[in-house]
């Protein structure tokens, strides 16, 4: 463990073997870092907050802080971040609120690029990319792998799939299903993320049945509920279906259209 000397750490704060904490950098009482993580100095990690391992958390970050939510009463709500994620400069990642599960969330193998701000109750998956100013609102959800460009902003609320991908500047007001992108103002689809998908290991055949079911969803003229049957169908014999069969059938802001 290596602490810089002008480092303030509660004396309850529990860190892992192999902790490195910088200079200036402040470790609040119910803080929980794991082994081999690396925060970086002048970062404030506070609240009821978990952190795991081999994290790299960079400078002028703000890890754990209460909810921008005025109905907060400062109930122990909590932040937990998983292992391996790397968290660039002056990110603020907010603690969840009584009215939601309590708890904001960000998974394993995240890439999160500065000035990126998660607000209360997000639940964040796993190797997904935030680039610089992705703003979420409350209580996002955002699947494994997905990517958010540049200047992405997320209304409360929304569900962002698995796979999916927004552009530059891309202010999402509803629900964005799996493996597709979109971009523009309002948002529109754009087609599928294939190039990642193949990057990630999907077979050609994968990757055709998920171009059928965006054709499905967006070229047809198909009613969405008429859509969503459709899709489902195809979900039963083609198992890269079926998350993108499930996201459809559940209710949420609206999906973009």
């Amino acid at each position: 463990m290596s602490i810089h000397p002008t480092a303030i750490v509660h004396p309850g704060a529990r860190l892992g073997a192999g902790v490195e904490i910088g200079a200036y950098t402040l470790v609040g009482e119910h803080v929980e870092i794991g082994d081999n993580t690396h925060v970086g100095p002048h970062v404030v990690i506070s609240g009821h907050t978990r952190i795991g391992g081999d994290n790299r958390i960079f400078q002028f970050c703000s890890i754990g802080e209460i909810p921008q939510d005025k109905k907060y009463a400062g109930e122990p709500t909590r932040l937990e971040i998983g292992d391996r994620n790397t968290i660039r400069e002056f990110c603020t990642f907010n603690c969840g609120t009584a009215q939601d599960a309590g708890v904001t969330r960000l998974g394993n193998d995240n890439w999160i690029m500065a000035y990126v701000h998660l607000a209360h109750d997000c639940q964040i998956g796993n190797n997904v990319i935030f680039a610089n100013n992705a703003q979420l609102a409350g209580h996002v959800t955002v699947g494994d792998w997905a990517i958010l460009a540049g200047f992405t902003g997320i209304h409360q609320f929304v569900r962002v799939g698995a796979h999916s991908m927004t552009a530059v500047g891309t202010m999402l007001l509803q629900d964005l299903p799996p493996y597709v992108m979109v971009g523009g103002s309002p948002p529109a689809p754009h087609g599928i993320n294939s190039e990642g998908l193949k990057r990630r290991g999907f077979s050609a055949d994968a990757i055709a049945a998920i171009k059928r079911a965006y054709k499905t969803l967006y070229k047809s003229g198909l009613p969405l509920a008429e859509a969503r049957e459709a899709i489902a169908a195809e979900a039963g014999s083609v198992v890269e279906l079926q998350v993108l069969a499930e996201f459809l059938a559940t209710p949420g802001r609206g999906v973009v259209r």
